[in-house]
Order: C-alpha cells, then structure tokens, then sequence
C-alpha cells in the first residue's frame, strides 16, 4: 500500500484521554510515539462525560445487587439503565459474565486495586497542574443526594464501607448541605460527602495533554482509522490505517469501546460493551453549583466546570450504536431539577447534547498490560465510567509495561487475557 510511515518505535491507537495519557508519559520515558485517531482527539467519551475524578467509585460495575436493580430498568427506555433489545451473541455472553461477577468477593478483590489506581492517578493530576497545564482541576469533592430514605440509607452504608478501604465518606443533613453548597436550593433528604473526590473540565483536560504530549515530540495523527492489523510470528508488523501503513515496534490499544473489535483482528478476545453514556452541557449560570453534586436515585451528575453546567449520566448497553435518544436526554433535563430546584435547562444557554459509548467489561475493571500470544502489544482499555478518572495513571503503568519495568501497581486482576 502506498503511504507508508516510516520512524516511531511506539505506535498509540486512540486519542481520547486513556491514549494521550499513554503517548504523553510514554513520551516522558523517553520513547519515539506517534498516535492515530479516527476522529480528532476528544471527540469520545473523553468530551462529554462529568470529568469527575473519583476514588469514592472504587466499587467496579459489578457489584453485588446491581443485577436485581437493572432487571426493574433494563427494559425501560428513560430508566438509569437500559438494554436495547437485539439478538447478539456478544451482548449475551457479556451479560453472563457480567451476572457471574457480581459477588462480594470479586468486589472485595477489586476495591483496593481501582482505590490505589484512583489515588495514584490524582497525584498525578497534581502534578500535571503544577506544571503548568490548565484543565479545571478541582479539589472539591462530589456530593451524592438523596431524596429517599432507602437511598440514603444504602448510599450511607456504601460510605461506611469505602472507609474500610480509607475512602472518606461524610453523612450530611440538609442543614449541612446548605453549608457545603450556599448559593443553591437543594430538595433532598439528605447526602452522603465524599472530601477525596475531584473535578476536571474534559474538553479542555484531553487537547492540553496531548499538545504536552506533541512539544515533546509526539506525532498525532488525527482522521486515521486503523484498518489491519499484519502480523509477522509473534509480532504485530505492520498497523494499516486510512492515512497510511505504520511500522511501528510497539503497538498500544487505547480505543475504548472500539477496542474489542480492533482486538479480534489479531485473534484477542476483549469483551467491551459500549455503555452509551449522555451529557448536556449549558453555559455556567451564575447559580451554579460550587462542587459536583450527584442525583443519586436518578444517577445523574452535576459538574460545574470551567465555562460550563454539565448534566451527565445513563447508561444504555446498546452496542455500537451513536443515535440520541430523546427520551434519555429528556430524562436527564428533568431529573437534576428534582434534586436541585433553581437549575431548570428552559433558562439555560444550551451549549451541546452528547451521547458517547464507555467501554465497560463484564467485571467492572479494565484490560491494563501485554497481550500474552502477541508480543509487541499492550492494552489499555475497558474504563467504563472511569476512564478519566484513571487516565494519568494509566498512562504512567502503559509506559512502565511497555520500557520492560515491573509496573508501580499489580496489574494482575486486569490481565488482558483473563476471557481468553
């Protein structure tokens, strides 16, 4: 094929958030990179999702209860959860995995690894700050309200049970609440305060990564799709793309829900489902939140950012699939008022309605390492809702597995190949 590239030893296939973290600390360890995207760079999840950053979600989506919960749901279009009806054999198999994973002792084995993973990646945020990158970072903490007692009492034994695993969790009343948040009426029963939890502004979070990724060296090639995967024994030699053939030494996966499917052109079995996920995303209003506050019972997210009010939340196992869904958007726009009365959307300057896929696997972790047939490849990929949250350090262990270092975390639990 004409177009041939030729020069980088590190080849990035993904621009959201998990792949500039990559090629940005791959960079910093001293390694030639290029990255491609098939779009431009944060045109994913990594846009329009809450930019929280959140060691308090360290249980992962599996998790005991959630399948009595989502079967009262799945089958309702404006729900928190929802199954889009279809015959797929790829859906139904992630669910039976998913269903098995749901036990206290997969959470318990999970928990400490995605808190140290949290923690880790909000230290690194500092330190991209204190560097002098501008992307909105905020120690605020996320405030969960409650407008019924069962949720309350379920979020406040969650609380208690993330302090075990040295989460900080605080039970406020609405007096309280009042405190924490002055400037705005709150309709709730009471929340649960979580102080260790953070907030970024993603739009803006991503590019400036990636342009700290370019003026060290980077190359970022933006609208080049990833066709083929050659292989040559062991090895990936070659990576086909739109743009052109790269000929890289190593291969990184970062492509979020699109990552199983690149994966099976090289015989690796990724089960992601993409959970599409939707946002709306108003200018600031004067009276907006002073720190992220979260519908609990609605599963909704209110982040106030840089110049912008975002509603986020839903999830929707729906494939591939990009359409909006009116019904979805309409459910998140009259949800947030629920719980926090002075913000109504018919007053607010829309800036953008976003729907995107996160890629979830069935035991809530993501795929962090080397393929193990394949031996230039490393995945990094499958960070459901978190995937912002976990982004710097995910960069920093791709960097450390991919220069032959033992990993600063256990990578065990996320083995690539643990549905082989």
């Amino acid at each position: 094929m004409e177009g041939k590239v030729e020069g980088g030893d590190v080849l990035v296939v993904g621009g959201g958030v998990v792949g500039v973290c990559v090629a940005y600390y791959l960079a910093r360890a001293g390694r030639r990179v290029r990255l491609v995207e098939r779009g431009e760079v944060c045109s994913g999840c990594s846009h329009g999702n809450a930019g929280l950053l959140v060691p308090s979600h360290s249980v992962p989506l599996a998790a005991p209860g959630v399948v009595a919960k989502s079967l009262k749901w799945m089958f309702n279009p404006a729900s928190p959860f929802y199954i889009k009806p279809r015959l797929d054999w790829e859906l139904l198999s992630w669910l039976w995995r998913f269903n098995r994973a749901c036990n206290r002792r997969q959470v318990q084995r999970a928990m400490p690894l995605i808190r140290d993973l949290s923690m880790a990646s909000l230290r690194l945020y500092d330190e991209l700050a204190a560097d002098g990158t501008e992307f909105g970072l905020e120690h605020k903490g996320v405030l969960m309200l409650y407008k019924t007692e069962a949720g309350l009492r379920e979020q406040v034994a969650d609380g208690k049970a993330m302090g075990e695993f040295g989460i900080e969790a605080r039970e406020l009343s609405l007096s309280e609440i009042s405190e924490l948040s002055p400037n705005l009426t709150v309709d709730a029963l009471g929340g649960v305060y979580y102080p260790q939890d953070g907030h970024v502004t993603p739009m803006q979070l991503v590019p400036e990564i990636a342009r700290r990724a370019q003026e060290m060296g980077v190359e970022v090639h933006t609208h080049t799709e990833v066709l083929a995967f050659e292989r040559s024994g062991a090895r990936i030699s070659r990576v086909v793309t739109t743009r052109g053939d790269f000929t890289p030494e190593e291969v990184v996966l970062t492509a979020g829900s699109w990552s199983g499917v690149l994966a099976r052109e090289l015989g690796l079995r990724l089960p992601i489902q993409g959970g599409k996920g939707y946002s709306i995303t108003f200018k600031r209003p004067l009276e907006a939140p002073s720190l992220p506050i979260v519908c609990g019972e609605a599963k909704i997210g209110v982040t106030p950012m840089i110049d912008a009010l975002r509603f986020a939340g839903t999830l929707e196992l729906a494939g591939l699939d990009l359409t909006i869904s009116r019904q979805r958007v309409a459910a998140v726009l009259s949800g947030v008022p629920l719980y926090l009365p002075d913000l109504k959307p018919e007053e607010m300057e829309l800036v953008e309605i976003w729907r995107g896929l996160r890629p979830c696997t069935p035991d809530g972790l993501p795929f962090l390492g080397r393929a193990r047939h394949i031996d230039n490849l490393t995945v990094a990929a499958g960070h459901a809702m978190i995937g912002v949250s976990l982004g710097p350090i995910t960069g920093k262990l791709v960097a450390e597995v991919v220069s032959g270092e033992k990993p600063s975390i256990d990578l065990d639990l996320l083995k690539v190949d643990r549905y082989a």
